[in-house]
């Protein structure tokens, strides 16, 4: 259509498929009473010229604005989070009346800024959180507003919300396991401190795990080398320098693990005979280079689709508590015994 053809409107699409003008704004808003066929008909046909629904009409006439709004805190040490998590999301999405805003969530000194924002304007039906804390001011913020939300991790409010967490507890219990299983006796976890309670659960899960064995086990939480890649690898050489090294080692991050394995090589130490390391993934990147490597794998497509499908089931009216749900790591133990 060219720049001068006016805007297509619900009239152009009912001309198109011969269906009356109700029907079209049914189907288009939800059409869940109409048949697959005539709803599929009028996404096709609204496809096909171009239709964009008035957000303004919309929500002058609902109170709705059909966004979702993803409040994504930045992380400098994640490969490929924030677009595996929006294809999820969208791949969810797609088809639906929903649209998706995403706000970056810059350091401040107000940290509920985006989440105030988004209520003070009603820019969005309902908000996706990222990176949450245990007692997350901005979970506290939406609860008290009774706003549709969904977190992507735990807190520890008494007062319940929705949320999608990866399975730390179980990651750290399949990683102890495979490394005591492969001989290890000597174990480190290397996983910063950024404030999340997923960050806690691996911690304490750690802890109750190697209080069950014979083995040994360190914590290594400095977040300051833990995120910089040139001092976690110069701080792994120091490690190999150790009068009786670590032979197994946990990692939650790929591009720390990349940084421990090639600091721990740099003074002769190899992976998969003088230690073993455990790393959880989320790209392809580490299988690649080191094809050997086992790893547990959080499907980042699959918990951005996961958040979207609990927050639109939360906008629409479900019970908080069937709206809880955790991603359980999936082994890929690639070395052989």
């Amino acid at each position: 259509m060219s720049p001068q053809s006016k805007r297509p409107t619900l009239k152009t699409i009912a001309e198109l498929t011969g269906l009356s003008l109700s029907t079209i704004s049914l189907a288009l808003r939800d059409g869940s009473n109409l048949k697959q066929e005539t709803r599929d008909k009028v996404a096709e046909a609204a496809r096909q010229v171009g239709y964009v629904p008035n957000r303004a009409g919309v929500r002058l006439r609902t109170g709705r604005t059909n966004v979702l709004a993803l409040v994504l805190s930045t992380d400098k040490n994640g490969l490929d989070f924030t677009k595996l998590l929006i294809q999820g999301i969208g791949n969810y999405i797609n088809n639906t009346k929903y649209h998706l805003n995403v706000i970056p969530e810059f350091e401040s000194s107000d940290p509920v800024a985006a989440v105030r924002y988004i209520l003070e304007n009603h820019s969005a039906d309902g908000v996706i959180l990222t990176h949450t804390s245990a007692r997350d001011p901005r979970v506290q913020l939406l609860m008290d507003a009774n706003f549709p939300f969904v977190s992507h991790g735990r807190t520890e409010f008494y007062t319940p919300h929705a949320y999608h967490d990866f399975h730390a507890e179980r990651y750290i219990e399949l990683s102890t396991e495979r490394l005591i299983q492969k001989g290890r006796r000597n174990i480190l976890l290397a996983v910063a401190d950024n404030n999340t309670t997923n960050y806690a659960n691996t911690i304490g899960s750690f802890k109750q795990v190697m209080a069950k064995t014979d083995a040994i086990g360190d914590i290594m939480t400095d977040a300051d080398i833990l995120d910089d890649s040139k001092k976690a690898r110069a701080f792994c050489q120091t490690l190999a320098r150790r009068e009786q090294p670590y032979d197994g080692i946990i990692c939650n991050n790929e591009l720390t693990s990349l940084a421990i394995i090639n600091g721990l090589q740099d003074e002769g130490m190899v992976l998969g005979k003088d230690y073993d390391l455990i790393c959880k993934q989320t790209t392809g990147i580490l299988p690649i280079l080191y094809p050997h490597l086992d790893t547990l794998a959080e499907d980042l497509f699959e918990t951005g689709s996961e958040l979207a499908k609990l927050l639109v089931e939360r906008i629409e009216g479900a019970e908080i508590t069937d709206l809880q749900t955790l991603h359980k790591p999936i082994p890929r133990w690639r070395s052989t015994e």
